[in-house]
């Protein structure tokens, strides 16, 4: 076995991929891991941009005596936001389970086939009345959640196992940002298409005398269809690539056992030489089989769990709450106009442009800005920072919001923008990277598929809990979920204080599976915070550096 730079032993196979330089395979890997998120971002985002159309089509009178076009009822729209993500909560914790106990490859086809399969499906209707078609929308997406779900630990953990420990992070982080592209293209294809059939199917706006003048049936009723099931293609477009991965050589030897063949793939798709040293596996693999739930994983690993998830948690309350409530406070930043002065398409329209200019010009560049200083800064840093000016932006708007809302809705527009950078140049990506990192091979699927579920647990607390705070819209009500999730984010803040700082350091190394648990993230390990590395990047050579009286995990 060879021997890392802290002292450890570890396997040849696995001390290769860390010291691998960056090759096309990697770029290759991104891609198609990627175009998952682009598709789980698309279909669980693109439900904001057709709600209120929905709204329209089904529940006309819904508001005729408030002289408000029809909506969704809160019930409704909650079921039609959050079953999905219900769906993906199970999802995580289904796949990532089996993800560990299958093998990586084997799962990841299964959700692209179920993720495709049910945006299609969520497209069309069993029956023609209201009843029916909610229900039909409701029962796919649930699904279509539950194949999105096996998408996170699966992504995460194929490509920290395949990347090189000093790019890492950036690897991670840039599977994740896909979902940013994802979220633009979702209110992208949902402006192209209302702006489509508005152009061929011109109606006057809201009247009280005669609601469904304005809702432009059948063309409105086939455009949130296709918007849709449009989610389908990105899905079926990377089917073939996942299948010709290569399982991942991690999961192959330490695993399955077979060093060999973990070997032969890894120099089938990436440029090293490795000895398989099939005869030193055993040794290795004994010193690592304690299971998630016992002692000795509660010991080495049982703090950064509970740090992952809650700050997971708390996380997705916010982030979830900002990106399916947006539609509600558009109005109020001056994106959009009041819903009586337009007809249905023209409505989703002004929503999906104002969606497409807020994720372009807030939440896309904040992905991208971790993805190049993430191994630089640290995972730790960025999200203390990310939480604590994500904190700062809401509890100002929160404080101002009846004043900002009124005069000075430039003002509003960035502070909005602005809590969408530092969720996604903070812990919306980190919160994603620092899972795959923590965990032994043996559990890392399954230990971020419970971050994750965690994460959805907070999503759905903001789809049926604060969702409901700005439905109406009105002052008091959206400026308390303002001051609610300013205190989540600074949570959120303290939490993080529970993980250690994983930069540099090769995945048995973080795990302690390399043997040399007091270095690592394993047993009798200290939590590093990133005032623990040195300038230039690198840690300490000795543990005994940095080993201060921080959290102990």
């Amino acid at each position: 076995m060879a021997e890392n730079e802290s002292g450890g032993q570890n396997l040849a196979v696995l001390e290769a991929l860390d010291s691998a330089r960056t090759q096309m395979y990697h770029m290759k890997a991104i891609v198609i891991a990627g175009m998952g998120f682009f598709t789980d971002a698309y279909d669980l985002f693109c439900i904001s941009t057709v709600s209120k159309l929905l709204g329209r089509i089904y529940y006309p009178l819904q508001n005729i005596d408030q002289g408000k076009p029809g909506t969704l009822p809160v019930n409704v729209n909650n079921m039609v936001i959050g079953v999905a993500l219900v769906g993906t909560l199970m999802g995580q914790l289904v796949f990532g389970y089996y993800g560990d106990k299958l093998g990586r490859k084997r799962v990841y086809g299964i959700t692209l086939v179920l993720m495709a399969a049910c945006a299609i499906g969520s497209g069309l209707s069993f029956g023609y009345t209201h009843r029916a078609v909610i229900g039909t929308l409701c029962f796919f997406r649930f699904l279509l959640g539950f194949g999105i779900g096996g998408d996170y630990p699966l992504s995460a953990t194929i490509m920290s196992e395949y990347a090189n420990k000093k790019t890492r992070g950036a690897f991670i982080a840039a599977v994740f940002a896909m979902q940013g592209v994802g979220i633009i293209f979702a209110g992208l294809v949902s402006m192209i298409v209302s702006g489509l059939f508005l152009h061929y199917n011109p109606a006057p706006t809201w009247s009280k005398v005669d609601p469904t003048l304005s809702n432009q049936t059948p063309a409105a009723d086939y455009v949130w269809r296709i918007v849709l099931m449009i989610g389908a293609f990105p899905a079926l477009a990377t089917f073939y690539w996942r299948m010709k991965m290569p399982e991942t050589a991690r999961y192959t030897a330490i695993i399955e056992g077979n060093a060999k063949q973990a070997s032969n793939d890894m120099q089938k798709v990436l440029e090293i030489q490795i000895d398989d040293e099939q005869d030193k596996l055993a040794k290795f693999r004994a010193a690592n089989e304690y299971p998630l739930l016992s002692k000795e994983f509660a010991r080495r690993h049982g703090m950064h769990l509970i740090g992952t998830t809650t700050t997971w948690f708390l996380l997705d309350i916010a982030f979830y709450s900002q990106n399916l409530t947006q539609k509600d406070i558009f109005p109020a930043i001056n994106l959009t106009d009041p819903p009586e002065t337009m007809n249905a398409l023209k409505e989703m329209f002004v929503i999906s442009r104002a969606m497409f200019l807020v994720a372009l010009l807030g939440t896309f560049p904040g992905y991208w800005v971790t993805v190049a200083v993430i191994d630089k800064m640290g995972r730790y840093l960025i999200q203390l920072l990310g939480f604590f000016m994500m904190s700062v932006f809401m509890l100002v708007m929160g404080v101002k919001y009846e004043y900002l809302k009124d005069h000075n809705h430039l003002l509003f527009a960035v502070l909005y923008a602005l809590t969408f950078f530092f969720a996604n140049f903070g812990p919306n990506s980190t919160t994603f990277v620092l899972p795959a990192e923590l965990f032994p091979t043996r559990v890392r699927s399954t230990c971020h598929a419970i971050s994750a579920a965690s994460g959805k647990a907070g999503a759905i607390v903001a789809a049926f809990g604060v969702q409901r705070l700005t439905l109406k819209g009105d002052v008091k009500n959206i400026t308390r979920a303002l001051i609610i999730l300013s205190v989540t984010n600074m949570l959120g803040f303290f939490f993080t204080f529970l993980v250690p700082e994983t930069m540099g350091r090769s995945l048995e190394e973080i795990s302690g599976e390399d043997g040399n648990t007091g270095n690592g993230a394993g047993a009798g390990a200290v939590s590093m915070s990133a005032a623990d590395v040195s300038k230039d990047g690198k840690f300490p050579a000795s543990s005994t550096e940095w080993q201060q009286p921080s959290m102990q995990a």
